[in-house]
């Protein structure tokens, strides 16, 4: 008897833990889409590069708007090149 409650017990456990992870799954928003007030977030990028690929896809695509956000992408075109041209000229200056 032992052996078969507790073959009972993992059963409704195992099947209790599926059914708690499927709790999060559901949508919880009964508005429209079109009542949903964005937030704007305001994203600059020092510069435009594949490796932002995934990012500029959920922009284009929508999903940022759909969790109620409306992105502001800009670019602040090359930090990166200003920071070699430090460098170089501590280079210079040091010679």
């Amino acid at each position: 008897m032992s052996k078969i409650l507790k073959k009972f017990a993992a059963i409704i456990g195992g099947i209790a833990i599926i059914g708690a992870s499927f709790v999060g799954c559901q949508k919880t928003s009964t508005k429209d889409e079109s009542d949903i007030e964005l937030q704007t977030v305001r994203l600059n990028e020092v510069v435009r590069s594949v490796f932002y690929a995934p990012m500029y896809v959920a922009i284009t695509e929508g999903f940022f708007e759909e969790e109620g956000l409306k992105i502001d992408l800009s670019t602040g075109q090359g930090a990166d090149s200003t920071h070699s041209k430090q460098q170089y000229i501590f280079i210079l200056y040091k010679l």
